[in-house]
């Protein structure tokens, strides 16, 4: 069944507003990348609070710099919603000679260098200004652990936590985004040609299905709880000994 997406666009609102209230933050910043996730985000919170500031953060990838950037604009521009650009790709590099001296990195420690960078630049920008950092990972992405701990993982709140890959086109088309942003394949932009389906081996279509309706192929379905088993930490609180 549907959501009813003007009540959730009003309850989203209100939601964002509380927090800001409780927290005393005069605004929210939140990383504009380009993508589906991050278009809802950003379009919820500049409906709740003006003082709403998307950042593009740039890494590495040739689409960072072309097709991600511009669509990222396209929706900034379309709900005016103030940005700012942040080149990423030196500080990057910088940071994988020096780890090189001590340790040999892994491909998958080279992916989530970029994503921790963009958290800092979010935080660093939310401490100097009395903002609050704005999540922009979704459901299906949370059950697969198809995000960065400490990197797009972390924020201060989420406004679209409970939706998924499904529900977040649904919201967008209702909301009137721009139709590049709806089309676009789901990437987390690490390097060129990498798609978030392609990674995982399983359409976010099939995820949601399970999700939603419990039903998916049994092949899906043996790729879906290898994910979701082997991320558990990432969805767990920290460890801690205590007395």
């Amino acid at each position: 069944m549907m959501r009813d997406y003007d009540v959730e666009t009003q309850k989203r609102i209100e939601f964002i507003r509380g927090v800001l209230d409780d927290s005393g933050a005069r605004g929210i910043v939140f990383g504009n990348s380009g993508g589906k996730d991050s278009a809802l985000a950003g379009i919820l919170c500049k409906l709740a609070c003006a003082d709403t500031v998307g950042l593009i953060m740039p890494c590495g990838s040739k689409r960072n710099y072309s097709e991600d950037l511009n669509d990222a604009a396209a929706v900034a521009q379309q709900y005016g919603i103030e940005t700012r650009k942040v080149d990423l790709s030196k500080a990057a590099e910088e940071m994988r000679r020096t780890l090189s001296f001590t340790v040999e990195l892994t491909e998958s420690a080279v992916a989530n260098i970029a994503p921790r960078l963009r958290m800092i630049t979010l935080y660093a920008t939310a401490s100097s200004e009395g903002r609050l950092v704005a999540g922009t990972g979704n459901r299906s992405e949370r059950y697969m652990g198809y995000f960065t701990k400490w990197g797009d993982g972390a924020y201060d709140f989420n406004p679209i936590y409970d939706l998924t890959v499904t529900e977040i086109l649904e919201f967008l088309r209702h909301l009137g985004a721009p139709s590049v942003i709806i089309e676009k394949s789901p990437s987390a932009g690490l390097f060129d040609g990498q798609t978030d389906e392609g990674d995982m081996g399983v359409t976010y279509k099939s995820i949601d299905e399970y999700l939603l309706k419990g039903q998916c192929l049994p092949e899906d379905l043996e790729i879906i709880k290898k994910y979701h088993a082997s991320s558990e930490h990432k969805r767990s609180p920290q460890v801690v000994y205590c007395m």
